[in-house]
C-alpha cells in the first residue's frame, strides 16, 4: 500500500490531535502497521490516546466457521451485557 507516515504523523502535531483509532486489517501484515504506526505516534510525545478497531465474529457470522483465532480476539473483546 501508499502509506504516507511522515505526513501523517505532522497532520497529528498541527491539528493538537486528542485520539488516533487505527483501522489496519486483521492480519499479521496489519497488525505489523498498527505496532509501527503506534511506535511513531507515541514519539512525537503527545497527550494522544491510540487505540485499534476490535477484531473478532462479524455480524451475522456463522460461529461454526470462525477461526480459532477469530473465537479468540471475540472473546478477548467481549463486552458485559448491562
Amino acid at each position: 500500500g501508499n502509506l504516507k507516515i511522515s505526513e501523517l504523523l505532522d497532520r497529528i502535531k498541527a491539528e493538537n490531535t486528542q485520539e488516533i483509532v487505527l483501522a489496519t486489517n486483521p492480519t499479521t501484515e496489519g497488525d505489523a502497521t498498527a505496532l509501527y504506526l503506534k511506535r511513531q505516534i507515541k514519539d512525537l510525545n503527545l497527550p494522544i490516546k491510540i487505540s485499534r478497531l476490535a477484531k473478532g465474529l462479524a455480524t451475522g457470522g456463522d460461529i461454526e466457521y470462525a477461526d480459532e483465532a477469530t473465537l479468540s480476539a471475540a472473546l478477548t473483546n467481549r463486552r458485559e451485557l448491562l
